[in-house]
């Protein structure tokens, strides 16, 4: 978890194509999303920096993101195991989520 003094931020980066974390002013991590042709947001990958790991920033970033993109009335498409894992767990109130199909290994 991250310290109870600590300053967390979540911010959008339309610039970088990605929400970023900051504790105490220094970038900690992102989620990288792309906007496909229709507007939607697909989320392909998540990364903490390793000197911020096992504090939770990653919980932290989605739950900051989804929640941004929600207020937005944005769609996501989530192909990152983290935050598709996050929404499976967690309900966002007012997110339009569009989940990947996969094919079928046969």
């Amino acid at each position: 978890m991250p310290d109870a003094d600590d300053d967390l931020t979540v911010t959008r980066n339309d610039a970088a194509g990605r929400y970023e974390i900051h504790v105490n002013h220094v970038l900690a991590g992102y989620t990288k999303f792309r906007v496909d042709p229709k507007g939607r947001l697909i989320f392909p990958h998540t990364e903490v920096d390793p000197a911020f790991r096992g504090r939770g920033l990653a919980q932290t970033l989605v739950a900051g993101a989804m929640a941004d993109v929600a207020r937005r009335g944005e769609t996501v498409i989530p192909h990152c195991p983290v935050v598709a894992g996050y929404l499976r767990k967690n309900e966002v109130p007012g997110l339009d989520i569009l989940w990947p199909v996969h094919p079928n290994p046969e």
